[in-house]
């Protein structure tokens, strides 16, 4: 029941199946035993724009709040999207977060620049999605009931090189303003890259706690890419790094919908080859316990 309950999906196929149970009951006996469903969040759907100086381009969100907070602040988290545009991923994090009280806001990258989310129609790199994320950071630090110190992000794929390009102090100079995000979780970011490719360096950080979350067998890297990663950097950035693998999880483990392979150039250590997406049930559920927990311990919640 437990498992059963991070989906959308299963709670409408439980929901479902209790009612179908019931109905042969007879009156009499759903009178005895009534039903609570649990309260959703507050759902809007909202634009904002892009923290570019020159031509910002609208974005596109879900916003989500979790009743019973309206009284005080409460921390948020944004969520960023990988090159398949947004897909279940989102949902699994956004249910287990609003019910630990934090709000999300799930960006689509793709909506405002006609883009499908396939490999041929990204853009031409990741930096150029950078200005979206402090663009959604800039929008919920204006919300009345978001705690503007407390918004965190999280990312899977290339929202997770998002994420860790987010907590570098280049970037958050130059998008962020005064904001900075408060604690960041990738998920497989394509650990390869960082001060490898130009535009991807990651030494001088924010000093926000930032998590990397990868696969054991994702082959986007190799197996101790991201914690050689993390070991490279300065004393004083391994101080702000957590890494967690996750064993037998391939890239986007978390993503649970059909198997899928995709062919790309930067996967297999930037040579390019293809890339299988297997979900994984068990993993998946790890991870989710996994942000929520960092989450709640790094935005004071």
């Amino acid at each position: 029941m437990r498992f059963c309950a991070i989906t959308l999906r299963c709670f409408i196929t439980l929901i479902s199946t209790l009612l179908t149970v019931n109905s042969f009951a007879g009156p009499s006996h759903l009178k005895q035993h009534q039903f609570s469903f649990p309260e959703l969040p507050y759902t809007s759907y909202v634009n904002f724009p892009s923290a570019t100086e020159a031509n910002p381009i609208e974005i596109s969100a879900q916003l989500r709040i979790p009743k019973g907070y309206e009284s005080q602040k409460i921390p948020a988290v944004v969520i960023m999207h990988g090159s398949a545009g947004v897909d279940s991923r989102g949902s699994l994090y956004t249910l287990a977060l609003n019910e630990a009280g934090i709000a999300t806001l799930e960006v689509d990258l793709w909506a405002a620049r006609g883009w499908t989310g396939s490999v041929s129609g990204r853009p031409s790199g990741v930096p150029e999605t950078v200005p979206d994320a402090f663009g959604a950071l800039k929008f919920l630090s204006t919300q009345p009931g978001i705690d503007a110190d407390n918004i965190g992000i999280l990312g899977f794929s290339w929202g997770g090189v998002i994420t860790m390009l987010a907590a570098t102090q280049p970037y958050a100079d130059q998008f962020g303003q005064d904001l900075r995000f408060a604690s960041h979780i990738a998920n497989y970011p394509v650990c390869w890259a960082y001060n490898t490719v130009p535009g991807y360096e990651f030494y001088h950080l924010t000093g926000a706690p930032v998590l990397i979350q990868s696969g054991e067998l994702d082959t986007y890297d190799l197996p101790d890419t991201c914690s050689n990663l993390v070991s490279s950097l300065p004393n004083d950035a391994q101080g702000v790094l957590a890494h967690r693998q996750y064993r037998g999880a391939t890239h986007a483990w978390d993503r649970l919908q059909p198997e899928m392979i995709v062919t790309d150039p930067y996967a297999c250590l930037g040579s390019g080859c293809e890339v299988t997406f297997t979900p994984n049930l068990r993993q998946a559920i790890k991870s989710q316990r996994k942000v929520v927990r960092f989450f709640r311990q790094t935005l004071n919640n």
